[in-house]
């Protein structure tokens, strides 16, 4: 196997002043996100949520072999089948699965196994993780490829003034029948996507300050 050819490296020089302007106002805006769970019901432009997608998919992964795929959900009937399936699996965490530990922290934000943002969210990406199968390599690394094109999404949908949520109901196979995908395709999380409702409120909560996550060596 020979190497990819090369090409010039891009630069985005900056002067200095302008980079701690830049990177200070993207923490700001960031430090703006929360998670929505009540979402209006107007429609989000599938431009937006196409470029946000094409942001997703600029994420490094292992080997370059990008295991990830974006399925855009908007079909109302489609999103009902996945709120019903991933309900069934939530009655089931709660009353079964979920430690009394991991319970007793969810407990303050009041979540429990309705999740009407299934269906109230005009859409739905669901991201899979793409393995190995009859036409597709084995890919590497893959859990942190994903993770940060995830990263990347939510950030782009944030910058375009849309609210997130990112649910992960256990275990998530259904999602694979649902969407329609291949079998080597494995769900990672279902990120409802929209405008938050006018009376949609969150809880009053603080992030750790930067001395509590930054270490300098």
């Amino acid at each position: 196997m020979t190497g990819y050819p090369t090409i010039p490296a891009p630069r985005f020089d900056v002067p200095e002043a302008e980079a701690i302007a830049r990177a200070r106002q993207f923490a700001d805006t960031m430090a703006r996100r929360r998670t929505i769970r009540e979402f209006d019901d107007r429609p989000v432009p599938r431009e937006v949520l196409a470029a946000a997608v094409r942001a997703a998919a600029t994420a490094p992964s292992g080997a370059n072999l990008q295991p990830w795929r974006f399925v855009v959900v908007t079909d109302p009937d489609t999103k009902r089948r996945i709120r019903a399936a991933a309900e069934a699996e939530e009655r089931d965490f709660y009353a079964r699965r979920a430690s009394p530990e991991w319970l007793a922290a969810l407990a303050p934000l009041g979540t429990d196994p309705d999740k009407p943002f299934l269906t109230d969210a005009p859409a739905l990406i669901v991201v899979f993780e793409v393995h190995k199968g009859p036409e597709t390599p084995r890919p590497y690394y893959v859990k942190e490829s994903v993770g940060i094109a995830v990263g990347f999404l939510l950030a782009a949908l944030h910058q375009a003034g849309l609210a997130t949520l990112t649910h992960t109901p256990s275990p998530m196979r259904f999602l694979t029948e649902v969407c329609g995908r291949p079998a080597q395709e494995r769900a990672y999380v279902v990120v409802p996507v929209g405008y938050p409702a006018a009376d949609a409120r969150v809880p009053d909560i603080e992030r750790k300050p930067l001395d509590d996550v930054l270490v300098e060596i």
